[in-house]
């Protein structure tokens, strides 16, 4: 028997029409074996260590069960951005239509060079946070211990 993994995902982009890649990016999502898919409201940021002039970001966190390993629940969220405009090499420093990061699965610590859980700097990037604690706000970082809504409410007002 399969297990089944919950993960968190962020959704991120500043091209386009957000909310419906976004919405797309979920449907691909589910398509591709994710289940139990929920995504928080999108939220609006500026864009943060993005190259002068870069737009405001839209984000989103979405929620759901896996089965398969982190490794392919990555490839899958790759093939998404690729299938919505983003080129497989990018800077993270640039403007695109969409971002797709796993932020956590199930409560595993992974640092590879392909894929590191809980993503770095999660904890302390509000644009992540506030959308993830619409849905996970007890939910803890397996690294640190904390609590989503723990960070948030450490973070200085201007993160």
């Amino acid at each position: 028997m399969v297990k089944s993994t919950k993960f968190a995902i962020m959704l991120g982009g500043n091209l386009g029409d957000s909310e419906k890649i976004f919405v797309r990016a979920l449907e691909k999502l589910a398509s591709g074996g994710c289940r139990e898919l929920k995504m928080s409201r999108i939220h609006r940021s500026a864009a943060v260590d993005c190259v002068p002039g870069t737009p405001d970001f839209s984000d989103a966190a979405a929620t759901g069960e896996w089965d398969g390993s982190p490794f392919a629940l990555l490839r899958l969220c790759q093939e998404i951005e690729r299938e919505a405009g983003r080129p497989a090499d990018h800077s993270s420093r640039e403007s695109r239509t969409l971002d797709l990061d796993i932020i956590l699965f199930g409560d595993a610590v992974i640092d590879t060079p392909e894929l590191k859980v809980p993503h770095p700097r999660a904890q302390i990037r509000r644009f992540v946070l506030e959308p993830l604690s619409e849905l996970l706000p007890a939910a803890r970082f397996p690294d640190s211990g904390r609590k989503i809504e723990e960070c948030l409410g450490i973070l200085p007002p201007e993160v």
